[in-house]
């Protein structure tokens, strides 16, 4: 097991695990040290496969296991609400969609609370919470295990109830996306569920920030092929804004100022 080889840096880990995002600036206030000495300390980490470097700080490094669902709310939230609020958008009253498991489609949810005759079908009981007291939105919940780190209802019995239908909408998130643009999750009984639910829909929007072409995991969803909309606040620059438009996927970057069709 990788050490961590001062009191410090023992503290930034723990606050990288508790909040899911730790900041150079932030922890050079907190320790009243320089920056440069937060960089080395992330960059030590880094090295240890503890951390995981981003624009001004670190994340919680992944690979076989995710970060605790708490954690991930903190990660890239603003990003995660304009994304939702864009996704939101492009769903129109009267219509039926899928929901799946994830902090950023739990936006999504949240946005979706001024729409009329919604039929919301959803794996996740936090998006059932969410909307379940609206009365312009009915709720129904896929049956089986509930996973009791997040609220996600995985298993066979979810995935036969998911293909009971046939939406018109399926509103889904990934952990990670690599640059040959693969899907990935670290669970492979909520990927069955994921792979249901875009099989089940005739229009797949897919909503995830950037940091998740920053993160790895084991378990393939699918292709970004399959999708229809990616909803992000920026594609990053390399081979996956040449797989959308090769696939025809619409993407939205919403990071800017104002929200811009990219591709």
């Amino acid at each position: 097991m990788q050490t961590v080889t001062n009191d410090r840096q023992q503290e930034i880990l723990k606050q990288a695990r508790a909040n899911g995002r730790v900041t150079v600036e932030d922890l050079a206030a907190r320790f009243e040290v320089t920056p440069q000495t937060i960089r080395k300390d992330l960059n030590d980490l880094c090295e240890r496969r503890l951390l995981s470097r981003v624009h001004g700080g670190a994340i919680i490094s992944s690979g076989v296991s995710n970060l605790a669902y708490q954690a991930r709310r903190f990660v890239a939230q603003t990003e995660k609400e304009a994304i939702g609020l864009a996704a939101a958008r492009h769903i129109p009253n009267r219509a039926s969609l899928f929901i799946n498991i994830g902090t950023t489609t739990e936006e999504v949810a949240k946005a979706l609370s001024q729409h009329e005759d919604l039929l919301v079908i959803t794996n996740n009981l936090n998006v059932a919470t969410l909307l379940y007291p609206n009365p312009h939105i009915d709720v129904i919940v896929a049956g089986g295990p509930v996973r009791r780190v997040d609220g996600a209802v995985v298993g066979e019995a979810a995935v036969q109830f998911i293909h009971q239908f046939k939406v018109d909408y399926a509103v889904i998130g990934a952990s990670a996306i690599d640059d040959e643009g693969a899907l990935l999750d670290f669970d492979y009984r909520e990927v069955r569920v994921s792979r249901a639910i875009i099989e089940n829909a005739r229009h797949v929007i897919l909503v995830a920030d950037k940091m998740k072409f920053e993160r790895t995991a084991p378990v393939r969803i699918g292709h970004v092929s399959e999708i229809d909309l990616f909803v992000t606040d920026r594609l990053p620059d390399g081979k996956i804004g040449d797989i959308c438009r090769e696939h025809s996927v619409e993407v939205q970057e919403v990071g800017g100022s104002e929200d811009e069709l990219a591709v």
